[in-house]
């Protein structure tokens, strides 16, 4: 069943997403409506240094699927909606839930595309971005770090993006399904729902952090930042 913490935050990342794993189905401009199906976890889950298979496997399968299966349900209800004649509470409750339900697939994905084993580093070029725009990886680490551990306790998103606007990379925070830049083009995702972390750490969230961290995995996000700066 799929509750009110599983439909996580993130307003306008689906090109994030799908540059760095592609959504979990593509569409056609006006062609039949595609089947939402989840993308498997890109890791072994028993290689993840500090979160058990047992929670990875609980997040991916019943989160990270749940919203999948739910952004099809909510589509579904929407090819049968009648846009001039429904009232505007139904449009709008269905919308809402579309976005919901759309950035908790995507940002999941991202989360887990930054699991590996950890020990690894940024790339030459987004290193010198963070270190530009932070003053030192030591800097933007510490900052992150504390966001995270703030949420703990409550619910939300912190994200590293590349906002085009701003010209620079951002740490992101986002207690709400929707409160993200609008432009932010999300490079690395912590999840802070309790979903993410009670069964290993119950109500240590700020453990759960720290795990993350350690099991932080850049390959993917250095991709993604290059792509980024060649469009």
């Amino acid at each position: 069943m799929l509750d009110r913490r599983s439909l996580i935050a993130g307003g306008a990342v689906l090109a994030a997403g799908a540059a760095i794993t592609g959504c979990a189905t593509a569409q056609t401009p006006g062609a039949a409506p595609a089947t939402w199906t989840p993308r498997p976890l890109p890791f072994d889950p028993k290689s993840i240094p500090g979160l058990s298979e047992k929670l990875l496997v609980s997040h991916h399968d019943n989160n990270y699927a749940g919203a999948v299966k739910r952004l099809g349900d909510i589509e579904s209800q929407l090819r049968q909606t009648d846009f001039s004649t429904a009232p505007g509470f139904l449009i709008n409750g269905l919308k809402r839930e579309e976005l919901m339900a759309l950035n908790s697939m995507i940002l999941h994905e991202v989360y887990f595309s930054c699991l590996g084993k950890g020990g690894s580093k940024p790339g030459a070029d987004l290193a010198r971005q963070i270190e530009t725009d932070f003053g030192s990886h030591d800097r933007w680490r510490s900052e992150f770090i504390g966001m995270g551990k703030a949420l703990g306790g409550g619910s939300g998103w912190v994200l590293l993006a590349w906002s085009a606007r701003m010209g620079r990379l951002i740490n992101q925070w986002a207690s709400d399904h929707t409160l993200t830049a609008a432009d932010g083009g999300v490079l690395v995702a912590l999840d802070m729902y309790e979903h993410a972390y009670h069964i290993d750490y119950g109500a240590k969230a700020a453990d759960y952090v720290n795990a993350y961290m350690g099991a932080l995995d850049w390959t993917v996000a250095d991709k993604s930042f290059a792509a980024r700066q060649k469009s």
